[in-house]
């Protein structure tokens, strides 16, 4: 019975759970996807903006010098020097809320990728926890918890040497080894069991002690490494919390991004980045302090690029637990006899296998980033596109 319990839990977990799993990291590549797509799209709209406003002022500009390069009279010198500081002054703000408007752009989408990939995170993190079904692998692979040992076990219980013959204790009677050391001792020394019923009785559980005795260290392996990447993908969603603390910080936006995402508070963090952006369009404009300019850029700057250290971060996790899983189907694969004792290894073992690869496809596909690099990143942080 307590087989046939893991069965239903594992099948549900590695199969059901890992499918709609998929499905939702798909749609949330679709989304990155869209991101990317807008990202793009905005920059250049936003560029031929301002190109539309400065190529007048730069072509008045151009003029201006030449004026200058020929004039004579004083008084037109010091004209055309005023006028050309003052094209020059503008095209400078222009540049400036340029380049604000860019960095707002930027900024936004880096924002959307941040809460995209912690929809990606929490969604792993509902995979290990699914995997938490594997406590119970020790079920799988002590014979102890197989009815054909534990019969042979009563019968040789029962037909045991009273004067020779001893009782396992509690705590080692449940042990793989030293119930299994035990059971064939009293096997073979048992005198009132002829050896054609000892051998009957041998091939009764040999299927079942082969593949417990070879498969308990895999099996066992596999649920404490497992527990590892639980406990590092728990180490992502903790940095990936503190990055968007970070991100948020020079707009003054104090929500956590656990409350910001449950209570759905992106607007909050959208309405505080448009009142430092108009306070930075009004030092711009009123020339108040340059330096107070700079560094409120540079405030908005630099949590973009922290955004590429975290997903540097997030794709060697992914990676790594990658390989471990393609490490697991090899341990799995690895049982030599599983043709022959066919009849005798639980379903649950063929049902593991299956959930393994599964778990490879989704880390080669539904986890990793989607174009989270190359040219796509130098627009993210740099507003760069290599193709303009």
């Amino acid at each position: 019975m307590k087989i046939k319990i893991i069965y239903i839990a594992l099948c549900f977990s590695l199969n059901s759970a890992a499918f709609a799993a998929i499905a939702e990291s798909k749609t949330i590549d679709k989304q990155i996807e869209l991101v990317f797509a807008s990202l793009s799209i905005e920059i250049k709209e936003t560029k031929a903006h301002y190109k539309l406003l400065k190529d007048p002022l730069q072509a008045n500009l151009r003029a201006v010098n030449r004026a200058l390069a020929t004039a004579v009279a004083v008084d037109l010198q010091v004209s055309l020097l005023l006028k050309k500081d003052h094209l020059k002054d503008t095209l400078t703000k222009i540049s400036a809320k340029e380049s604000a408007d860019i960095s707002k752009i930027r900024y936004l989408k880096g924002l959307q990728i941040i809460k995209l990939l912690y929809e990606k995170t929490l969604s792993l993190d509902h995979h290990f926890a699914s995997v938490s079904t594997f406590r119970d692998i020790n079920s799988m692979s002590n014979p102890n918890n197989y009815p054909e040992f534990t019969a042979v076990k009563e019968v040789l219980s029962n037909s045991k040497n009273r004067k020779t013959g001893f009782d396992l204790s509690s705590i080692l009677g449940t042990n793989i080894y030293t119930s299994v050391f035990h059971s064939f001792i009293s096997l073979f020394t048992n005198e009132s069991t002829s050896r054609n019923e000892k051998e009957a009785k041998l091939q009764e559980v040999e299927c079942i002690l082969d593949f417990t005795l070879r498969m308990h260290g895999d099996l066992n392996t596999i649920y404490f490494e497992t527990v590892f990447l639980q406990k590092s993908n728990e180490t992502v969603i903790l940095n990936l919390e503190q990055l968007f603390e970070d991100y948020t910080k020079p707009i003054q936006y104090t929500t956590s991004l656990e409350i910001c995402r449950n209570n759905d508070d992106w607007d909050s963090v959208r309405n505080n980045l448009n009142k430092y952006l108009d306070q930075l369009t009004t030092i711009i404009e009123n020339d108040e302090d340059p330096d107070a300019a700079l560094k409120m850029q540079i405030n908005l700057e630099f949590p973009i690029d922290r955004l590429l250290q975290f997903i540097t971060q997030y794709n060697a996790f992914i990676d790594q637990g990658g390989k471990f899983y393609e490490k697991f189907e090899i341990m799995l694969n690895s049982y030599e006899n599983e043709q022959a004792c066919t009849d005798k290894i639980p379903e649950e073992y063929r049902t593991l296998k299956q959930g393994i690869q599964i778990a490879i496809e989704k880390f080669h596909t539904a986890y990793k980033p989607v174009e989270i690099n190359g040219s796509k990143m130098k627009e993210i942080l740099y507003g760069i596109n290599e193709y303009d």
